[in-house]
């Protein structure tokens, strides 16, 4: 939890930093987006190689290796800040890179020690570390930013990343796993159609999650005249509770037997809460408002139950790998929906922006497998 929660305040954080880099660098909202989807592109290239490392040589070394990395390049980035442009959006996109090794591990070590009756719990505390990460950065980053400048406020979430490789080093230790001939015979999953189809209403629900987690901040400070320290703390709390969330939605998927179910009930959830936004704030600002909070916690709630699924559907061997591509659909979709969701709220407005995002989570009700869900085989 730790290890993910450090490279989630990077990975995540970064939009945090979105007024101050705005003021100190005269940004347009589509130029800050690319800051802000750096670290996932850096991310989303080393995701299923990291995840065939896991597989291979077990999630400890991977995860120690990739946070001791990540601490390099978001310290240099903290530490020294280049003056090129381009050298801050490729150390970004290193320490995305290197914080993927935590994403691929570290859900495939969850599967591995725990039982099918507990996995939905256990991976939903798993999956809390981002909502906490994003807290942490929340109450974190936009104040310090404004003190000690956007870049130099990275400090925080890189030395999360240093304590958090000490102790995967100290502490953690990899379950066990089948003989490699035994996984070796074992064919790919992705000759059916149901993996794909998970990975595609994930990514698609990654949308309504950036939406808010993104362009939060921003709104309340630009649309509703808060003060940015106001608005990280109020983002902090939403993320907070949306981590509950993922805990209540794993139970929930344990004591149904179905992972899918409850991920496509949350994706209707999802299309609501964005229309009300949109409506709230083309009429109603404080209805957009309670929609923020809303909404940073229902579109937060179906992440655990999409990993834990297509790790169940992936089997042991595979699992890593599987991880890895379920992460990397989401972060391409994380790294696109800040620069085109920006871009097109800076022509249309958030309520015609928001609206449009709704798109998404319906495709993600049509795309949810739910009758093909099966019995996992470990």
């Amino acid at each position: 939890m730790l290890a993910q929660t450090g490279a989630c305040a990077f990975v995540y954080g970064v939009p945090f930093l979105v007024p101050t880099l705005r003021d100190e660098l005269g940004l347009s909202l589509a130029e800050a987006g690319t800051y802000v989807a750096a670290p996932t592109v850096g991310l989303l290239l080393t995701l299923i190689a990291w995840g065939a490392a896991a597989d291979r040589f077990g999630e400890r070394r991977v995860m120690a290796l990739g946070l001791g990395l990540t601490t390099v390049s978001v310290g240099a980035v903290a530490l020294a800040t280049p003056g090129s442009p381009a050298a801050v959006l490729g150390l970004l996109a290193v320490g995305g890179a290197a914080a993927a090794s935590v994403f691929a591990a570290n859900g495939r070590m969850i599967m591995g020690w725990f039982p099918r009756t507990e996995r939905g719990l256990a991976m939903g505390i798993r999956q809390t570390s981002q909502p906490l990460g994003v807290a942490l950065a929340g109450l974190v980053l936009p104040g310090l930013a404004q003190r000690t400048g956007a870049f130099p406020a990275l400090v925080v979430p890189a030395a999360v990343c240093l304590v958090a490789a000490v102790l995967v080093v100290v502490v953690v230790r990899d379950p066990a796993r089948p003989p490699r001939t035994a996984e070796g015979a074992v064919g790919t999953p992705y000759r059916s159609p149901v993996l794909w189809r998970v990975h595609a209403a994930s990514a698609m629900l990654v949308v309504p999650q950036f939406a808010f987690s993104a362009f939060g901040t921003e709104y309340l400070v630009r649309q509703q005249g808060w003060g940015v320290a106001g608005a990280g703390a109020f983002v902090a709390v939403v993320q907070i509770a949306g981590a509950v969330s993922r805990i209540g939605s794993g139970v929930w998927s344990d004591r149904v037997g179905s992972r899918l179910r409850p991920m496509r009930q949350l994706a209707v959830g999802a299309v609501l809460v964005l229309l009300v936004f949109a409506l709230g704030d083309a009429v109603a600002p404080w209805l957009a408002v309670v929609a923020l909070a809303v909404g940073g916690i229902v579109t937060v709630a179906d992440n655990g139950l999409a990993f834990t699924a297509v790790a169940e559907i992936a089997g042991s061997a595979w699992s890593g790998r599987a991880l890895g591509i379920q992460n990397t659909g989401q972060n391409v979709a994380s790294s696109l929906t800040p620069v085109a969701l920006g871009a097109l709220v800076g022509v249309t407005g958030y309520a015609v922006g928001f609206a449009v995002a709704a798109v998404a989570p319906l495709l993600a009700v049509g795309l949810t497998p739910v009758r093909d869900e099966q019995e996992p085989s470990w």
